[in-house]
C-alpha cells in the first residue's frame, strides 16, 4: 500500500487516468464475462466447459456492452501513441521504442507457456493421454488469440501512426471499408476473404486511440504503469508534467478537415452522436442485416462477430466509444481521489497476467471440486445454476489471486525506458539491421502463437501445445531479448 501511495503521489498531474481506468475495466470484464458465462458439465466422465449464450437468448444484447475488446485496443492505441511520440522526442527509434515495448508482452506471456508446456510434460510422463493434454492446454491458451492481434498491432503500431499523421481519420474509414469487404465475403463467399479482419478491424480501432491522443492537450501522457519510475513522470513514456506532447505539427490537424482531420472529438456532444449512430446502426445491421446480436460467438450461429471481427462489431465499438466519451468528465474528477486512483495503479501493474491466467484458474478449481466429487452440474438458467454464480466466481476470484500473487511480480518488475542512441538506455537502433531483426522477433513471436490458436484442441500435443508453436514463438521472443539486452547493437 505504501508502494502504491508514493506511485499515485508521483502521477503527472496532465496524466489522462481515464486510460488507464478503461484499460483495468476491460480486462476485469472480459475476465468476468468469460467465468460468468461457462457452463460446466461432463462429457464422457469428464469435466468439460461451454458458453451458456446459445441457452440465454435473452442476454444477448448485453454482449454490445460486454464485448470489450475494442475498448482494449482503443486505450491500446492511445497509450502506443503516446509512448512512441515520447520516445522520439528524447531521439530514440521506432525500432527501439518497438524492442523495448516486447518486454511487457512477452514477458507473462512466455511466463504462462512455458508453465502450461512443464505440467503437459508432467501429465504426459504420468500417462495422460496426450489428447486430453491439449484440449486443456487450448482451454488455457484462448487467451492468446487476442494477443495474436494485438501483437501484430503493436508491431505495426510505427507505419500506422505515420499513415494517421498523413491521412487522419481516412486512414480509419479504408480500414473500416476492408472489414466491410471482408464481411462481403463472409456472407457471399468466398469466406476467407474475411480473415484479413482480424487484423483490419482491430487496426482500426487502435487508430481511433491515435485520434484520441491527438485531441488530448499537451500535458496529457499515458503509459503502461501509471505512476512509476521518476518522480512526476509517466513510467512507459517518460513525459512529465511539463513536457509536451511531441506532436510538432499536431495542432495542424485542427485546421484541417473531413476526413483529413486528426482529433477525435471529445466533446459530450461528440459522445451522444457516437453512441446514438452506433446503436441505430448495430440495430440495423443485427436486428434488421444479416449479422447476429450477440457480439460474442454463439454455438450454432452462421456468423460470429467477434471471429473474424464484424462491422457490427465495429458499430458496437463506435456506441462504447460514445459512452466512454460521455463518462470521461465524471470518470476524471473521480480518479483525482487518491484511493480510486491507487487501485487503478494496482490492476494496470499486473493486468496481462490477469488476463492470461483468468482460464487456467478456471480450469485449476474444476479439476479440484471435480478431484473432491462436489462439482455442481446444474441446468443453464436454473434457480441451481444461478445461485451457483456467486461462489464459482468468488472461488474463481481466489484461485486467480493466488496466480497473481505468484507470477504477477514478473509483469510488475519496472523497467527504466530506454534512452536516446548513445546514452543510457541498452538498445541503439544500428540502421536497417536492426529494424530488420526487431521486425522478425515480432513475426516469429505472432507466428507461434497463431500456430498453437489454430492447432485443434483435440489434437495428440503431448507438450499441450504443438511444438512448432512453441519453438516459434520462443524463437521471437529470445531474439527480442537479445535485442533488448543490446546485442547486435554495437558497432
Amino acid at each position: 500500500m505504501r508502494r502504491l501511495r508514493q506511485l499515485a503521489e508521483h502521477t503527472p498531474p496532465g496524466r489522462e487516468r481515464y486510460v488507464d481506468l478503461l484499460r483495468a475495466l476491460a480486462i476485469t470484464m472480459v475476465v468476468l464475462g468469460h467465468w460468468g458465462v461457462t457452463v460446466i458439465g461432463y462429457d464422457q466422465g469428464r469435466p468439460a466447459g461451454r458458453s451458456a449464450l446459445a441457452d440465454l437468448p435473452w442476454a444477448w444484447p448485453l454482449t454490445w456492452v460486454a464485448q470489450v475488446m475494442p475498448v482494449f485496443f482503443l486505450v491500446g492505441g492511445y497509450a502506443n501513441a503516446a509512448s512512441l511520440a515520447a520516445r522520439r522526442r528524447r531521439g530514440g527509434s521506432a525500432t527501439g521504442w518497438l524492442v523495448d515495448r516486447s518486454a511487457r508482452l512477452v514477458r507473462p506471456t512466455t511466463t504462462l507457456l512455458l508453465v502450461l508446456a512443464a505440467g503437459a510434460t508432467v501429465a504426459t510422463l504420468r500417462g495422460a493421454e496426450a489428447t486430453q493434454v491439449r484440449t486443456v492446454v487450448w482451454f488455457a491458451t484462448i487467451p492468446l488469440w487476442f494477443l495474436v492481434a494485438y501483437v501484430a498491432v503493436v508491431a505495426l503500431t510505427p507505419p500506422m501512426v505515420a499513415l494517421h499523421r498523413r491521412f487522419g481519420l481516412a486512414v480509419l474509414v479504408a480500414l473500416v471499408g476492408l472489414v466491410a469487404l471482408g464481411d462481403l465475403g463472409r456472407i457471399l463467399g468466398p469466406a476467407g476473404l474475411a480473415d484479413g479482419n482480424y487484423l483490419f478491424a482491430w487496426l482500426a480501432v487502435h487508430q481511433l486511440g491515435f485520434a484520441w491522443y491527438d485531441a488530448s492537450p499537451p500535458a496529457h501522457p499515458a503509459g503502461d504503469t501509471p505512476g512509476a519510475g521518476r518522480p512526476g513522470r509517466s513510467a512507459a513514456t517518460g513525459v512529465g508534467p511539463h513536457d509536451a506532447v511531441g506532436r510538432a505539427d499536431g495542432r495542424q490537424g485542427h485546421e484541417r478537415a473531413g476526413l483529413r482531420r486528426r482529433e477525435l472529438p471529445l466533446s459530450p456532444r461528440a459522445g451522444s452522436i457516437l453512441l446514438a449512430g452506433g446503436l441505430v446502426a448495430l440495430v440495423l445491421l443485427t436486428v434488421a442485416g444479416p449479422y447476429p446480436v450477440a457480439m460474442l460467438h454463439v454455438p450454432g450461429e452462421r456468423l460470429d462477430n467477434a471471429a473474424p471481427p464484424s462491422l457490427a462489431l465495429l458499430a458496437a465499438a463506435a456506441a462504447q466509444l460514445g459512452l466512454i466519451l460521455l463518462l470521461r468528465g465524471p470518470a476524471g474528477r473521480w480518479l483525482r481521489r487518491s484511493g480510486p486512483w491507487q487501485a487503478v495503479i494496482a490492476v494496470n501493474a499486473v493486468v496481462l497476467t490477469v488476463f492470461l491466467w483468468h482460464l487456467t484458474a478456471a480450469i485449476l478449481l474444476v479439476g479440484l471440486l471435480d478431484a473432491l466429487g462436489v462439482l455442481p452440474t446444474p441446468a443453464v438458467g436454473s434457480a441451481a445454476w444461478w445461485g451457483w454464480r456467486v461462489p464459482w466466481l468468488f472461488g474463481l476470484a481466489v484461485v486467480l489471486a493466488a496466480l497473481v500473487a505468484v507470477f504477477g511480480p514478473i509483469e510488475a518488475r519496472t523497467r527504466r525506458p530506454s534512452g536516446p542512441p548513445g546514452g543510457r538506455g541498452r538498445f541503439r537502433a544500428h540502421g536497417g539491421v536492426s529494424t530488420a531483426l526487431a521486425v522478425a522477433g515480432y513475426a516469429t513471436l505472432v507466428a507461434g502463437l497463431l500456430l498453437n490458436s489454430l492447432a485443434p484442441k483435440e489434437a495428440a500435443e503431448p507438450l499441450g501445445l504443438p511444438a512448432p508453436a512453441l519453438v516459434a514463438y520462443l524463437a521471437g521472443a529470445g531474439l527480442l531479448r537479445l535485442l533488448r539486452s543490446g546485442w547486435g547493437s554495437r558497432g
